[in-house]
């Protein structure tokens, strides 16, 4: 497990429409597990492939429920809405306001390619939209009613 150089804003691969994944083998496990590594180390809630330079359809959240890795994930239903603060490891010294889905049901397959759907909501829908707009080429500052700087980290 490595951790891996997060690309920045400005990068193409970061507005490509990712490939489906269609190989579930040791190279698909040991980049999810190299994406475990990398959205720790930087202390994130989530990554995607595209921000590692990768341009496939995976992604891993880390949030309060848990740790989850997402390949092939679908947003299925979507209730209610929400709006607050986001930032991105791919976007370094801003953050926005956006408003997303309060609840959404995804579909995915893990890394041994088996189906699952999860039921995400809060903070947890947030990071889960956040990450699947990667895989369409759209971030956060796509969408924010508004952005700002944040002070220079110390």
């Amino acid at each position: 497990m490595a951790q891996r150089y997060v690309v920045q804003v400005g990068e193409a691969v970061l507005r490509e429409k990712c490939a489906p994944v269609k190989a579930f083998n040791h190279e698909l496990n040991a980049l999810l597990d190299d994406m475990k590594t990398t959205v720790r180390a930087e202390n994130g809630a989530g990554l995607a492939a595209p921000q590692i330079g990768v341009p496939i359809r995976a992604v891993v959240i880390d949030v309060q429920e848990g740790y989850f890795e997402l390949i092939n994930p679908e947003i299925i239903t979507v209730k209610g809405e929400q709006t607050g603060p986001e930032g991105c490891l791919s976007v370094k010294g801003k953050q926005g306001t956006v408003t997303r889905p309060n609840k959404v049901k995804v579909e995915y397959r893990d890394r041994n390619g088996k189906k699952h759907k999860l039921t995400a909501e809060g903070f947890f829908a947030r990071a889960v939209c956040h990450e699947l707009d990667h895989l369409d080429g759209i971030l956060y500052t796509d969408i924010a009613e508004e952005l700002y700087d944040l002070p220079p980290e110390e």
